[in-house]
């Protein structure tokens, strides 16, 4: 441990005297704090968190992965085409050793300017929202300065995939063309089959079941916020729908009713309900009436949403930076590697066209869907094909597996999730998502949602563990392996 500290003290070193530290220090504290006190926001609570976390934790993110991603580039390849590698290799200490203590060294920075910059935002958004309007202040600790838990109904995939299958079967069955993207046909099927469950008539009534499991004795007589979302078939004249709802279970629990409310579509919708609506099982009853002359409809992913208190913003906040800190651990990991093998501007090139690939997962899930990286015509839904996609569309799917890992929590084995009982099944559905969610802390924040321990625990062990340890791994065994006497400059 002593070696390894030797050489992270050395790592220091090297980047004050780079000026490195000071030249990040003031660009994060002049972009989390300079700027946003110059940038007026429009009196909501919205308003000022959409520049403070948004903004600041997006600010933070980048400035902090570029300089992390240059920093780990050129302190180990520069020191070996300087020969001062040379120096410290002729000691009693491993190559391997030297790799992970440069690793600590500039994750030691980093920790450093994480706190810097994320203390400051944290002390500037509880200023800037002591300047609130009062009913401004008490919506943003209600709504953003909290961490709150999430509940969904079920989305009943496995039915909607049966159906799909069943339907699709019985359409080929009728004779449809081999030259049709069969995979476009699901899709279109698919939506058809959610839209029955997601679709309100009017003058109909729609009833969701929501399960608390083990939750149901720690809410009671805890108010709920219900969160909702719908799309319109067409549009009103005042460009809202009146929505009519009742939450609780008759004859069973306690009944809320709403008055008749004005609600926009495509829009995210949040109200109160009362404590203690649900029955003696946990399920807390939803219904809505659609009175309009349209039909409406909530998506499965995020129509319905019950939100309750899991605990403070303090503790929620320090968890989402953490997760940031586990992202610079992977850069820092991958950076060291390509100066392992690569000199300072090769090395640097190549990390950011990792990290260039990383941020275009949107385009390789697109060709991994279409299985094809010549897409298909949208008028006659016919695919185009090339010999490369034998190749290209593997190698895309492996990449966005391991981009997933790094962005979101990787989902519960199938087989795993049967051997649980039905209660742990319910009750853990939080604990261990599935399906999968993303690691993103500035929308989690920014929204109030709560960063569960556990959470934060698959972020630190796929993005630290799994994913920089395999680069680590790969990065000490080229570094273990390479001449470091050969002459430096010389063809």
């Amino acid at each position: 441990m002593q070696r390894l500290l030797a050489i992270a003290g050395l790592t220091w070193k090297a980047a004050f005297r780079f000026r490195l530290f000071v030249v990040i220090a003031v660009l994060l504290l002049g972009s989390v704090v300079g700027l946003p006190l110059l940038i007026k926001d429009d009196g909501t609570a919205r308003g000022c968190t959409q520049i403070l976390l948004t903004y600041t934790l997006s600010v933070i993110t980048v400035l902090l992965g570029l300089s992390t991603l240059w920093l780990s580039c050129g302190l180990l390849a520069r020191d070996i085409e300087e020969c001062q590698i040379q120096v410290v290799a002729v000691k009693p200490v491993a190559r391997w050793q030297i790799w992970l203590g440069k690793w600590l060294g500039i994750m030691a920075l980093n920790a450093v300017m994480l706190a810097l910059s994320g203390a400051s935002v944290y002390g500037l958004l509880l200023w800037r929202a002591a300047r609130l309007p009062a009913e401004e202040q008490k919506t943003l600790r209600r709504e953003v300065l909290v961490a709150r838990g999430s509940l969904k109904p079920p989305t009943f995939e496995r039915e909607i995939e049966a159906e799909t299958d069943r339907l699709l079967e019985e359409r080929l069955k009728q004779g449809a063309s081999g030259a049709v993207n069969l995979r476009e046909v699901r899709r279109e099927i698919r939506e058809q089959v959610k839209a029955r469950d997601q679709l309100v008539p009017p003058s109909a009534i729609r009833q969701w079941e929501i399960h608390l499991g083990l939750l149901k004795s720690s809410l009671r007589d805890q108010p709920l916020h219900l969160r909702i979302k719908f799309n319109a078939a067409d549009k009103s004249p005042s460009g809202t729908f009146i929505g009519l709802w009742q939450v609780g279970a008759p004859r069973q629990t306690q009944l809320w009713r709403s008055q008749p409310m004005s609600l926009a579509p495509d829009t995210f919708h949040e109200f109160e309900i009362p404590p203690n609506l649900f029955d003696e099982n946990g399920v807390l009853t939803i219904s809505f009436a659609n009175v309009n002359n349209t039909s409406l409809l909530f998506p499965l992913e995020d129509g319905i949403e019950v939100l309750y208190r899991e605990g403070g913003f303090g503790l929620n906040f320090a968890r989402g930076v953490g997760i940031i800190f586990c992202w610079m651990a992977l850069l820092a990991a991958l950076g060291l590697t390509a100066a392992s093998f690569l000199s300072f501007p090769v090395a640097a090139f190549f990390s950011l066209g990792v990290l260039t690939v990383a941020l275009s997962s949107g385009t390789l899930a697109n060709v991994v869907s279409d299985r094809t990286i010549m897409g298909f015509n949208a008028e006659t839904g016919v695919a185009g094909h090339s010999i490369a996609d034998t190749v290209i569309v593997p190698a895309f799917s492996g990449i966005l597996y391991v981009i997933h890992l790094a962005t979101q929590t990787a989902t519960i084995p199938e087989w795993f999730a049967k051997l649980l009982p039905a209660g742990v099944r319910e009750s853990l559905s939080g604990a261990l998502p599935s399906p999968a969610r993303p690691f993103s802390p500035v929308d989690a924040l920014s929204t109030g949602r709560s960063i569960a321990w556990t959470h934060l625990g698959l972020a630190f062990v796929q993005i630290v563990l799994l994913l920089g340890g395999i680069i680590g791994l790969i990065g000490t065994s080229i570094f273990n392996r390479r001449e470091l006497a050969t002459a430096q400059g010389t063809q």
